[in-house]
């Protein structure tokens, strides 16, 4: 499989953005009167399992992207010192993702 650098970047700023969205979230489903009674509830389980399983996808889908990241800087005939504008574009670019 091929993967151009900007889809790449994509997929390590999705990874990120998770990183950022869903601990926050956890720590507001915490603070909610809803989560705990006598113990954690039914809805604060089922929001702990959303939140790690976003974590694990998006740390997956960072790690694919930076590995994209990485071949493509490997693979540049200047070993990713510069990056000719338009590229991606161009499909001069591409990754291979499969290594």
């Amino acid at each position: 499989m091929t993967l151009s650098k900007r889809a790449a970047w994509f997929l390590v700023a999705v990874g990120v953005w998770s990183w950022v969205i869903w601990p926050t979230f956890l720590r507001n489903i915490w603070k909610d009167s809803r989560s705990w009674h006598d113990g954690p509830t039914g809805f604060f389980l089922v929001h702990l399992v959303l939140t790690v399983v976003s974590l694990v996808i998006g740390t997956a889908v960072a790690w694919l992207g930076a590995r994209g990241l990485l071949r493509a800087r490997r693979s540049s005939p200047d070993g990713g010192a510069s990056d000719a504008a338009g590229a991606d574009e161009a499909g001069s670019s591409l990754v291979d993702s499969t290594h």
